[in-house]
């Protein structure tokens, strides 16, 4: 069986570098990935990504641009913590990972297990079009989500191999 695993690509292409995750999951979905793998570009549309997971994945990836404080372009992966409180109201003209959490919970769903794949913005304003640091970086992001989903499916196939010999 392969791990049910949704990439969600968000942000806003008309603020520079928060249109990271919208540009990785364009590169994402011209890739051939295991089967089991969604590759969903949501933009900034936060409450469809919130109805997206009353079917809830494995696995929810969002691709985001997420500032550390690190330098411009940097990448990481990053565990949420999920038990803080959302927002009391969802916005449905914002992104955010709380405003989904807050929607997802309001329409009586779970939160699936998640990671973040984060790239260090440069310049996050009005303006359309990555910046050069983070452009670059988008192919590195691309091959961090392909590494990650593959670490994943061989944890799952290890734990149903143990699962089956407990048999």
């Amino acid at each position: 069986m392969s791990a049910k695993v949704l990439i969600a690509g968000v942000g806003n292409i008309f603020f520079g570098d928060d249109g990271f995750g919208v540009e990785v999951a364009s590169r994402l979905l011209t890739r051939r990935l295991p089967d089991g793998v969604k590759v969903a570009d949501i933009g900034v549309r936060g409450l469809h990504l919130a109805f997206t997971l009353l079917d809830p994945p494995d696995l929810l990836l969002v691709v985001d641009a997420v500032d550390r404080g690190e330098p411009p372009g940097t990448l990481f992966v990053i565990e949420p913590r999920l038990d803080g409180d959302p927002p009391a109201a969802a916005d449905a003209h914002s992104m955010s990972l709380q405003t989904v959490i807050a929607a997802l919970r309001g329409l009586g769903g779970e939160v699936p297990p998640m990671l973040v794949v984060g790239c260090q913005p440069e310049f996050m304003g009005e303006r359309m079009g990555l910046s050069p640091t983070v452009q670059a970086a988008v192919a590195g992001a691309v091959s961090l989500v392909e590494r990650t989903v593959a670490r994943l499916g061989r944890q799952m196939q290890a734990a149903e191999g143990a699962a089956e010999e407990a048999v």
